[in-house]
């Protein structure tokens, strides 16, 4: 039995879009030619691997364990393609770094900037999701490397720790204790604290400091994302920790306060990550160097600084 790989990519892509009609939008095909070739491949192969009894696509458990080969073939077939490249050096190319949320939004734009500069046949981009959404692209191939707020969990991903950020607590600049030199954890039991959606790096460290300050309890909502939850303190709903470094601005032009709360949630890591079974191209090792290179977090002002003003 011999399997046609190119049936198998459009059964990849027909799982990957959520169903036959999107992945012939995307592949340019029509939907019968579509169905075809996977009717093909399920023939092929004697077996069902799309159950199609329901409103949504569903794969079988042989649909399930040919989805996880097929990645594996066409992750391959990137690397022969990347193996070749490596010959002609950073002349042209593309380099897709990953971020979760955080890290994403307002660590890697300057350094990717920074990576043009000196690369401008390399064409960038950013994908930015949740610590669970980046990690996913990153083990199913989509993504090359990733930083992520924290230590990712997948066990086919080799990581390491190249930065270091905080996580603060923001008010709105009125807030009663806004003024004081140093806030106790029960002072804020009557708070209402935003936390990230389910999945965020930063929802973890959140969640571990209201433990850790015996607050677990106090009142609590969910909010999506670092840039609603600024938003959403200044306009008084609630207060928040999040990283110190995607309120530099609102500190600066005194939209948010911070409160000083002894003890401070610990560092968290900014981790570098990529699968260990994947071949690096040249623009991923050469952007990794510059990672490294980094010894703190670019344009980054401290809060002591923002806040003595």
């Amino acid at each position: 039995m011999q399997l046609n790989l190119y049936r198998l990519w459009i059964f990849m892509t027909v799982v990957e879009e959520g169903g036959f009609s999107a992945a012939a939008s995307k592949l340019y095909l029509s939907q019968p030619s579509v169905s075809n070739q996977v009717r093909q491949l399920e023939q092929s192969l004697r077996t069902t691997l799309i159950d199609r009894s329901g409103a949504r696509i569903r794969l079988t458990p042989e649909g399930e364990v040919l989805l996880a080969y097929a990645r594996r073939v066409f992750l391959l077939a990137d690397e022969a393609v990347t193996a070749i490249r490596q010959v002609s050096g950073l002349q042209s190319g593309t380099l897709v770094a990953g971020g979760s949320t955080t890290v994403g939004t307002y660590l890697l734009p300057p350094l990717l900037a920074a990576f043009r500069e000196r690369h401008p046949g390399i064409d960038v981009g950013i994908f930015v999701g949740n610590a669970e959404q980046l990690e996913k692209r990153l083990v199913d191939g989509e993504v090359g490397v990733a930083v992520f707020a924290g230590v990712p969990k997948a066990p086919q991903l080799d990581s390491e720790p190249i930065l270091e950020d905080r996580v603060v607590l923001i008010t709105p600049p009125d807030h009663p204790l806004a003024a004081e030199p140093t806030v106790e954890p029960e002072r804020l039991s009557g708070e209402r604290f935003l936390l990230r959606e389910p999945g965020s790096a930063t929802r973890a460290v959140q969640e571990e400091a209201l433990r850790d300050w015996g607050l677990q309890d106090a009142v609590q909502a969910e909010i999506w994302g670092p840039e609603t939850i600024k938003q959403a303190v200044a306009a008084g709903l609630g207060i928040s920790l999040v990283s110190e470094h995607c309120v530099e601005s609102e500190l600066a032009h005194r939209q948010l306060a911070v409160l000083p709360v002894t003890p401070a949630p610990s560092p968290r890591p900014i981790v570098l990550a990529h699968r260990r079974d994947r071949l690096l191209g040249p623009a991923e090792q050469e952007f990794i160097k510059l990672l490294k290179a980094v010894p703190a977090w670019p344009a980054r002002r401290s809060l002591r600084a923002v806040t003595a003003r």
